[in-house]
């Protein structure tokens, strides 16, 4: 075992030059001086570049030390490994991309460490799951260190939230909400989830982390590696996270003036739509705490007049659905704060009547946390019949949750990209086919909602989206949705790329300026 260390060791080595790869003998505990020495020779060798067969060679060494020593234990050798050419790939493509993270992040990066050892040993499905324990533990790190409670605001659920409130809860935090509470407060862009989603789909249905055969190849596992590095490992900050990051702190620090609240107000028109709600529900998170000062709350009763025209109305009525879970789990305190938020904006009418909407947002809540965790198959069919419950035969929706609930059918309905929730799949249909025209056009055009595109990567969803279009056309009555539909019916690319499609993007628009 000494010497197949020392060969992952020397392989490693072999991938360098000189002036990126400095040994240190502290580093390298238990191995003799004689094999660090050699270690030394191969540093101070030609790089990769000028010795290509070298890491064959190295990987061949690998290969016979492991299936020697499976044999001699009697344990099964054969389909065990990838190919000694796919581990060769990636080890002549690695040092590119590793130079793209510096050096004081390297040094801190273990699960990169292991990530490189698996892909020697011919473990690419653990290598994967080593490169997604990274990309976690680093985005954990950057929400820690930008504004946990605006993270846990926008992505949490108020029960949920009640529950979680310091760094030591990130971790109940699945990965899912942590990709999708990144996007929402700018730590990484609506390309880069969309790509980190799909390297988390291929962790969770490819990698070690699920027992399966499928077969990963050297260059897609760089490319990967590429996406955690560029979207998330070593990804500045982006300036308007670092404003909105300022004007958090100012906020709970500082005393602010009407005078420099009109200053921040001009901050608040170059924030996009999603930065503006975004932000809102941050402001809603911090005046309901119950640890929030009064000079903070006079700080948002200055600007949240100032920033309310850019909240959009699913944002405000989400404001008044959190109200109503207050009253119906008797937190009258948080209550009272909530209703007082709204009257600085004179809000009260975003307020629902009943509790029903409330009931509904929360199941809604449980189906999405379970459809998008583990073992989705059999968890989501319990809480798709407590969500049929709630909305009766009649398939009434209160307005304040109408687009939130007609959004988490279509994902459902679109399944997770791997397979169909087989016990969950007929109470989506009646719930579907309940759909009024106004649910029919949100449907359509879900695919601009990050949560739904994202899922168009994948083959399966993209069928039960063009299942769903089908259904729709028969609740729609004006032509420009019709025709849109048959536009996206004869769209013959990737639907994720759909939205980006400039001509398709005016007509988008258009579409919108007739149905106002």
């Amino acid at each position: 075992m000494v010497l197949f260390t020392l060969t992952i060791l020397k392989l490693w080595v072999i991938t360098r030059s000189v002036d990126s790869y400095k040994l240190d003998p502290k580093n390298y505990i238990g191995v003799n001086q004689k094999q660090f020495l050699i270690m030394t020779d191969l540093a101070n060798s030609s790089n990769l570049a000028n010795r290509p067969q070298d890491v064959t060679v190295e990987i061949e060494r690998i290969e016979a030390s492991l299936i020697d020593f499976l044999e001699e234990q009697g344990l099964p050798n054969q389909s065990v490994l990838v190919s000694i050419d796919e581990r060769t790939a990636v080890f002549r493509n690695i040092t590119s991309v590793l130079t793209k993270i510096d050096n004081e992040q390297k040094a801190r990066s273990i699960y990169i460490s292991k990530f490189i050892a698996a892909v020697a040993s011919g473990l690419f499905d653990a290598a994967l799951n080593y490169l997604w324990n990274e990309t976690i533990v680093e985005l954990r790190n950057r929400v820690s260190q930008y504004d946990l409670s605006y993270f846990y605001d926008n992505v949490l659920s108020p029960e949920k939230r009640k529950k979680i409130n310091n760094e030591s809860h990130l971790n109940q935090v699945s990965d899912s909400e942590l990709i999708e509470g990144a996007r929402k407060i700018g730590l990484i862009s609506d390309l880069g989830f969309q790509h980190l989603d799909y390297v988390r789909y291929m962790r969770n249905w490819v990698s070690a982390a699920h027992p399966n055969q499928n077969d990963i190849t050297g260059l897609q596992l760089i490319a990967w590696l590429e996406t955690c590095v560029k979207e998330v490992i070593s990804l500045p900050l982006p300036n308007s996270a670092v404003e909105i990051k300022r004007l958090l702190s100012n906020i709970k620090k500082n005393n602010i003036s009407e005078t420099e609240a009109k200053q921040i107000a001009s901050f608040f028109l170059e924030l996009t739509p999603e930065q503006a709600n975004n932000l809102g529900s941050g402001f809603f998170g911090i005046y309901t705490h119950d640890d929030t000062t009064s000079q903070t709350r006079d700080n948002i009763h200055k600007l949240l007049p100032r920033l309310w025209g850019r909240v959009d109305e699913t944002t405000r009525n989400q404001f008044g659905v959190k109200y109503g879970k207050f009253i119906a789990n008797n937190d009258q305190i948080q209550a009272d704060r909530s209703r007082q938020f709204l009257e600085v904006v004179s809000g009260i009418y975003y307020i629902p009547d009943g509790l029903r909407a409330a009931d509904i947002d929360t199941a809604v809540d449980n189906l999405l946390d379970a459809h998008r965790g583990f073992n989705n198959f059999y968890s989501e069919p319990p809480f798709a019949r407590q969500l049929q419950r709630i909305i009766g035969d009649q398939g009434s929706v209160p307005t304040q949750v109408k687009e939130k609930y007609t959004l988490a059918l279509v994902e459902v309905f679109m399944t997770n990209g791997n397979g169909v929730s087989d016990n969950a799949l007929p109470v989506y249909e009646v719930l579907i086919n309940q759909f009024d025209e106004s649910q029919a056009l949100t449907t359509v055009l879900s695919f601009e909602k990050p949560q739904i595109y994202k899922k168009l990567q994948h083959e399966l969803c993209q069928k039960k989206y063009r299942e769903l279009l089908e259904l729709m056309k028969t609740k729609v009555s004006a032509g420009a949705v019709k025709e849109l539909i048959d536009e996206i019916d004869n769209y013959e690319g990737p639907l994720n790329k759909l939205k980006s499609q400039s001509d398709f993007q005016k007509k988008l628009e258009d579409l919108k300026k007739i149905i106002g």
